[in-house]
């Protein structure tokens, strides 16, 4: 791949992987390049009203769990489904995937899950996703585009940015050890099991957050177009929260979309190395039975 986009934050960075993050101007220059393809990843289905202003001129709209996940269990896709699935929205060997969150975390989780299967290097992670690309008025399409299917080879996987349950609860009392909580203060606090612009209060049978964890509200990291503030600013946030003495960080919201954001701006941004993510967040451990909850 021979694309070298910028990074799109206001200051340099010290993570040679900060180029992995880029402004939707990058994106408008690129809108006509047959090798960058452009994914709308989405949290609703097509169709949905909430994409009643159109889609990103070029772009191709995927829901998320059909990009992402196996399609019966709750596991990601394997490496050979991811490829499969890329392929057939146009990713072929040269391409550069430019992901489009809608909302924005659910580019950053595509982004997560593509390294975890062996598509990392090619991944580009637009900063804002579809919200900063309409706040900014930039152009739009009635349709969404339709891919010409190419060819991509299975990359190899590396699950080492995950982390399970077993491994969370074993580690509760551990030193060093940081959870970071991306969910809303409602959720946090337990009066919501989802966000409050979530109509139907769904997601875990237990209302709290896992015991020692603090508190990192994902839109703090934001500014009002929905894109992420300067890297400094970004920096001073999870310091306060202790991730400069951490000796491992694991970070999680209610289905890790909150989470992976978060591991992208300490891991691509940042130049942490320490930090995963707990995928099955707060919908698996608010279920589990005999898994402690805490409440302020």
């Amino acid at each position: 791949m021979s694309i070298e986009p910028g990074a799109a934050t206001q200051e340099s960075v010290g993570s040679a992987l900060a180029g992995h993050l880029v402004s939707t101007n990058w994106l408008e220059d690129h809108l006509d390049d047959p090798s960058v393809v452009v994914l709308e990843v989405g949290i609703e289905p097509a169709g949905h009203p909430r994409y009643a202003a159109g889609q990103l001129p070029g772009a191709f709209f995927v829901y998320w769990k059909d990009l992402l996940w196996h399609e019966f269990d709750r596991e990601f896709a394997s490496p050979e489904t991811m490829a499969q699935r890329l392929a057939e929205l146009g990713v072929g060997e040269e391409s550069t995937v430019a992901l489009v969150g809608d909302p924005f975390q659910f580019g950053a989780y595509a982004y997560w899950v593509m390294t975890m299967t062996g598509q990392g290097d090619r991944a580009r992670l637009v900063n804002g996703g579809r919200k900063t690309w309409i706040a900014e008025s930039r152009p739009m399409v009635e349709d969404s585009a339709e891919p010409a299917p190419s060819q991509l080879a299975p990359g190899n996987p590396d699950w080492s940015s995950r982390v399970g349950r077993d491994e969370v609860l074993a580690g509760l009392d551990t030193q060093g050890r940081l959870l970071l909580d991306m969910r809303s203060p409602e959720e946090y606090r337990g009066e919501r099991v989802s966000p409050s612009w979530v109509e139907f209060d769904n997601g875990a049978e237990r209302k709290g957050h896992i015991p020692g964890a603090r508190h990192l509200f994902f839109e703090d990291l934001l500014d009002e177009k929905g894109s992420l503030l300067p890297a400094d600013q970004l920096r001073a946030r999870f310091e306060a929260e202790g991730a400069a003495d951490a000796d491992k960080i694991i970070t999680y919201c209610r289905l890790s979309h909150r989470g992976s954001l978060a591991w992208f701006i300490l891991t691509r941004l940042l130049g942490y190395t320490n930090v995963r993510v707990y995928d099955g967040s707060w919908t698996e451990w608010g279920s589990i039975v005999g898994f402690p909850v805490a409440r302020p």
